[in-house]
């Protein structure tokens, strides 16, 4: 083994770092009020939406234009410092979980929308620019950005790139790489680099789809052109109801197995809606084990024979009951109470742990039968919201903090369902990243010779391994101990659940 390879087998040591000289720097080459160092307000930066795991940062650097983030990252090189790229703060795998000895390099004050171009239908954006402001600046021009992550009202499109968030909407729409164009970021050396083009092909190698997703491992954002698309002229929402949650899965491999893309095709299941109802009246039937919501958009006419297929599907499948939106008002309602999901969590549980697995779409059932088995076997609640057009799926387990043991067990709980992801065919992970969250889930689905080849990537990119370490890729050591303390179905033993 070289001494490279070996590097990306060990933990890196940033113990060494010089921190006032560090400050000085930064304080030279940001706004005064560009750098925050006092504990009391480095502590809104400890974490991000995943409040499981937290870490005081050294500082936290806010530059308000691209040469500032230069400076600012090409002073924590030379002081040998990590560099923690942060947007909203509204990502939920831990990748902006500071480093203790790092900076946090927030872009939350470059939100201007730069550029909105109609007849090219693009929009050029800052990474700080929120997800929704995208589509309200485009909208007199009947256009918007199709990506809408349930945060979409907060997070913003930088997280977006780093994290390849999705949305409802994205079945019909796609992720947001399927909706880029092009990414101006800046690298570990400081030199502006831009992934993709305006135009369909971009010159050489095509490193756009590497770039989005990558967690702030490669590059640090600091600009991006998102595609806009028509305004339909009317949607409409299905609410299927099911007495069974494996009549529902099978429905959903119906729906698309009989050529049909919704815009948008939701499932979640009754602990869900019954969370959901009282905090959003949403409209939902609470009887049913588990409800479908189903949208078609485009012409009146399109619509109008989407919806009579798609009911035709459903009623074949099982649905007990459909209800189809009779107004805007009625559809955003149906739409506001998937969205609201994860706040409806914080409502009846102290803490919730969101996962994020794919699998594939037939398998939607099975995946729900066994976490309802695994609920007995952590004693955990676990609600579940799924992007079940594509097979994303967002299980909530809900736990209590302070009570001893419960964040292990609901760790072991997320740990389970992300493996038994992988074995039903799928992924650990569909739109919200690895981050600090998933590092070990990583040794679940990938082997030695795939992790080489991810570090081999990230130190093209990163040789010193400064930007966002020891996130999204596992050294092949951290698997190596995974793999002792693994057992069947989990990754910790709990001899009180073993006496049960």
């Amino acid at each position: 083994m070289t001494q490279r390879e070996h590097s990306a087998d060990v933990a890196q040591d940033f113990s060494g770092i010089d921190r006032a000289s560090l400050l000085a720097e930064l304080a030279r080459c940001l706004p005064a009020s560009g750098l925050l160092s006092a504990e009391e307000d480095l502590k809104p930066y400890e974490c991000d939406g995943l409040s499981a795991y937290r870490q005081v940062p050294i500082a936290v650097a806010l530059p308000e234009t691209e040469d500032q983030v230069v400076a600012a990252i090409k002073a924590c090189r030379a002081a040998g410092a990590p560099i923690v790229a942060r947007g909203a703060g509204t990502g939920l795998s831990a990748g902006a979980l500071p480093h203790p000895q790092g900076v946090v390099l927030s872009l939350a004050k470059m939100r201007k929308i730069l550029h909105v171009d109609p007849v090219a239908r693009v929009a050029v954006v800052q990474p700080g620019v929120r997800n929704l402001a995208i589509s309200e600046a485009a909208a007199p021009l009947g256009l918007y950005y199709a990506p809408d992550p349930s945060s979409q009202i907060a997070c913003s499109i930088g997280g977006n790139v780093a994290e390849n968030s999705g949305g409802v909407h994205c079945l019909k729409y796609g992720l947001t790489v399927h909706n880029v164009l092009r990414v101006r970021a800046v690298t570990v050396v400081g030199d502006i680099v831009e992934f993709g083009n305006h135009a369909l092909d971009a010159p050489g190698y095509d490193l756009l789809a590497l770039a989005i997703g990558s967690e702030g491992m490669l590059a640090v954002v600091t600009e991006v052109t998102v595609k806009l698309v028509p305004k339909p002229e009317l949607a409409q929402v299905i609410m299927a109801s099911f007495d069974d949650i494996m009549k529902a899965g099978d429905a959903v491999a119906a729906v698309i197995a009989a050529g049909i893309i919704p815009a948008g095709l939701e499932m979640m299941d009754k602990p869900a809606t019954a969370a959901v109802e009282p905090y959003v009246k949403a409209g939902y039937d609470l009887n049913a084990e588990a409800i479908l919501l189903c949208e078609s958009d485009g012409t009146a006419e399109e619509v109008a024979e989407e919806i009579g297929r798609m009911k035709a599907v459903l009623e074949t499948s099982g649905a007990t009951e459909l209800r189809v939106s009779q107004s805007e008002a009625e559809r955003l309602r149906f739409w506001a109470g998937r969205k609201a999901a994860f706040p409806a969590a914080g409502r009846i549980s102290p803490d919730y742990y969101c996962m994020d697995g794919t699998i594939p779409r037939k398998r939607l059932g099975e995946m729900l039968t066994a976490i309802h088995a695994m609920e007995k076997k952590y004693r955990l609640r676990c609600i579940n919201v799924f992007h079940a057009g594509d097979g994303n799926l967002h299980p909530l387990i809900l736990y209590d903090a302070n009570v001893p043991g419960e964040l292990e067990r609901t760790e072991a709980f997320g740990a389970e369902i992300l493996k038994l992801s992988v074995d039903l065919g799928g992924t650990i992970t569909g739109e919200h990243g690895v981050g600090y969250e998933k590092i070990n889930s990583m040794c679940d689905q990938f082997g030695s010779d795939e992790l080489r080849m991810f570090h081999a990537i990230k130190r093209a990119f990163d040789p010193d391994g400064l930007l966002n370490p020891e996130k999204g890729i596992p050294t092949l050591h951290r698997c190596a101990e995974f793999g002792r303390m693994h057992v069947h179905g989990g990754n910790l033993k709990f001899p009180e659940l073993e006496r049960l």
